[in-house]
């Protein structure tokens, strides 16, 4: 299952999510951390709680990301893949 996943991906996945910092979110742009950081999202924790709120539904929250945050189309499928793996691995 792992194979196919992003170094970055496989790094987060490995161990839970403790006080990582946003960046260390897959999909996570340089850009897009100093969008979230601004908006309080500073902790990865915090990004999944919002992830969470949205009932994990990969649609709303990358709707979110894109509009209220500045991101990519890519950087959202890939921040809520990132999510979405992180709870099937640790929830």
């Amino acid at each position: 299952k792992m194979d196919h996943m992003s170094p970055r991906l496989r790094a987060f996945l490995s161990e839970p999510i403790g006080e990582k910092d946003v960046a260390w979110v897959d999909g996570v742009s340089h850009e897009l951390a100093i969008n979230l950081v601004t908006k309080g999202f500073n902790k990865a924790y915090i990004l999944l709680g919002q992830f969470l709120l949205m009932h994990k539904n990969e649609a709303e929250f990358q709707k979110w990301l894109i509009c209220c945050c500045g991101a990519t189309e890519y950087e959202a499928k890939e921040s809520s893949n990132c999510l979405k793996e992180w709870c099937a691995c640790f929830l």
